[in-house]
């Protein structure tokens, strides 16, 4: 017989606000819960991803599209309607394939000569260990960032009448600024390949040595492929500002020796041909597109190749640098023959040139000349001394380059990251490309730009000092995106992952790991800005004020006017302005990483 049940517990009465009782209000599940938040911080995260993006595009959309567009607009549609026959007229002009040949050549002799000159420089600086190797890495550097005008008068007091190479006959010809062009430009070839180089695992080539090839062929058919997209990636770039250089090809070559760029400024400034100049922009736009795929496609190429830790041809590469072996007399010979020639014939040499001629006056050799620049120069050829100019310059290169360095910071985060959607990884690429456009751009045409569409409400600057920094700004964004990027996609992304495991936020996240190497790329982001804004002359000649004008824009007046004392002025103003931006640019140095070497 078996024991009754126990009887059943009484039930309770359930209270307000209990689960399940009367009157409760019936929670969420967790993961319901968890669903929202989750969605709430996606939308934040794409929020303030979407606002990083925002705000440079509208600076980029506002300062830069809509002058060039504007402006092109103007020659296309003169009567408001869209007329095609610019185009017919002005490439029925003998003058525009004679421009265009010019800047072609030009473009072209420039890149082979800085690459041929460039590779012996690379392997030597960054693959050989030497007494005094930052030293002469550091001067290298200094030619790209100059300003054209001190560039231009460098070359003139070197191979000019009573300069020490007029013998030769070189001024005011293509072979002069053909050197000009690969002074500027070779820093580009040997910090661009070099970095590349001296990641390279030398074995490989020991290995083909060790079969039996010769040093040359070893080098031709191992090494010279692993450096493909580094050479590349070079040469499209140094094509790019070949073609696109100004203020050089004006102070060398003139009316004779034009290029679509200057030539876009004699049609603008001396004839008012708005709708020629808007056609050669057009014509422009489409070289510096195609050089800029190219050199996007080189550049990602090159930065894959550094992400490698193997390839199939056997190299190894790593982020990690190598010290290559000390120099050695015997086989490093050449190339340190080469380097040694180039570093102090072409770039030591127009400096040298520079700083002699400064000295030298109408009435002997002595201090004049620097003495004079706290004068108006002869038959008061200026509004204001040069040392005023000099103030003029350094304060708004500070604000051009708070400018540049915030908006190309933003660009540069955006650009970094590495979404898993194709679609939001194009959007990152296309806007990496679109703050290139203004290194393509003539700065001429943007000047112009500003003064046709900011001169009415809602934006009238015309009056505004900002004007001329924000023109600065537009065109020193490209060099701090191109500095701080590749510190950027450097970093590993499982240190993102780990700290985000370890639940740190999306923000502390951009604080503790992409901070520290953002805060040191930003040294080297910041000399280049200053220095890019400290010599701007293209868009600068158009819009600073007579009562305010910057440096390089008085060192092409005074190089323009009669008279020695204007002449030797022009040599005392270029020298401080060269001090002033090699100083910059070596602090800069200081604060580099080996990542921020891309430029």
């Amino acid at each position: 017989m078996t024991a009754p049940a126990p009887p059943a517990p009484a039930a309770r009465p359930s209270r307000p606000g209990r689960l399940g009782g009367a009157g409760a209000r019936p929670a969420a599940p967790p993961t319901v819960r968890g669903g929202t938040r989750a969605r709430r911080r996606r939308v934040a995260r794409w929020a303030a991803w979407g606002l990083a993006a925002g705000i440079p595009l509208l600076f980029l959309g506002t300062f830069f599209l809509w002058p060039v567009l504007t402006l092109v607009g103007r020659g296309f549609l003169p009567g408001g309607e869209l007329d095609l026959g610019g185009f017919a007229e002005v490439f029925s002009r003998p003058r525009t394939w004679r421009i265009l040949g010019q800047t072609l050549a030009q473009a072209t002799l420039g890149t082979a000569l800085s690459l041929l000159l460039g590779l012996p420089g690379a392997y030597l600086l960054y693959r050989c260990r030497f007494r005094g190797r930052g030293a002469v890495r550091a001067f290298v550097t200094i030619p790209f960032v100059l300003p054209t005008v001190v560039v231009g008068v460098a070359f003139r007091s070197l191979l000019g009448e009573g300069g020490p190479l007029g013998f030769l006959g070189l001024d005011g010809t293509m072979t002069a600024i053909v050197l000009a062009l690969v002074f500027f430009n070779y820093s580009v070839v040997v910090r661009t390949v070099g970095g590349m180089w001296e990641r390279l695992d030398p074995r490989a080539e020991q290995a083909a040595r060790a079969l039996g090839a010769a040093p040359s062929r070893a080098f031709l058919t191992v090494t010279l492929p692993a450096l493909g997209p580094a050479i590349a990636s070079a040469a499209s770039i140094v094509f790019l500002f070949c073609a696109t250089a100004f203020g050089v090809v004006l102070v060398l070559g003139g009316v004779r020796y034009g290029t679509i760029e200057t030539e876009i400024w004699v049609q603008t400034t001396q004839f008012l041909d708005l709708r020629a100049a808007a056609v050669l922009s057009v014509v422009q736009l489409v070289v510096v597109g195609a050089a800029l795929a190219l050199a996007g496609r080189t550049r990602a190429r090159r930065e894959r190749a550094l992400r490698l830790r193997g390839t199939g041809g056997g190299h190894r590469l790593s982020l990690a640098v190598r010290e290559g072996p000390r120099w050695r007399p015997g086989p490093d010979l050449v190339p340190a023959a080469v380097t040694a020639v180039v570093v102090l014939g072409l770039l030591a040499a127009p400096l040298a040139g520079l700083v002699v001629r400064s000295f030298r006056t109408p009435g002997g050799w002595g201090l004049g000349n620097y003495a004079a620049l706290g004068t108006t120069g002869g038959d008061n050829a200026l509004t204001v001394t040069v040392w005023e100019a000099t103030a003029n310059s350094l304060r708004i290169a500070v604000d051009a380059t708070v400018l540049a360095v915030v908006v190309g910071t933003l660009v540069a985060l955006v650009a970094s990251r590495r979404p898993r959607s194709p679609t939001a990884r194009r959007a990152t690429r296309l806007l990496d490309a679109a703050f290139m456009l203004p290194l393509g751009v003539s700065a001429v045409t943007v000047g112009f730009g500003f003064l046709v569409t900011l001169d009415h409400p809602p934006l009238d600057l015309r009056s505004s000092p900002i004007l001329v920094p924000i023109a600065q700004a537009v065109v020193a964004t490209p060099m701090v995106v191109r500095t701080v990027l590749p510190v950027l996609r450097a970093i590993d992304p499982r240190q993102r992952e780990v700290a985000e495991v370890l639940g740190a936020s999306r923000w502390q996240v951009l604080a503790t790991v992409d901070g520290p190497y953002l805060v040191r790329a930003l040294g080297l982001a910041v000399g280049f800005a200053f220095a890019v804004s400290l010599g701007e002359f293209g868009a600068t000649s158009f819009l600073s004020r007579p009562d305010r004008p910057t440096l390089p824009v008085v060192i092409f007046r005074l190089i323009g006017r009669p008279g020695a004392e204007n002449y030797g002025m022009a040599m005392a103003a270029a020298v401080v302005l060269a001090v002033l931006t090699a100083t910059v640019m070596g602090l800069a140095e200081k604060l580099r990483t080996r990542e921020a070497a891309e430029w």
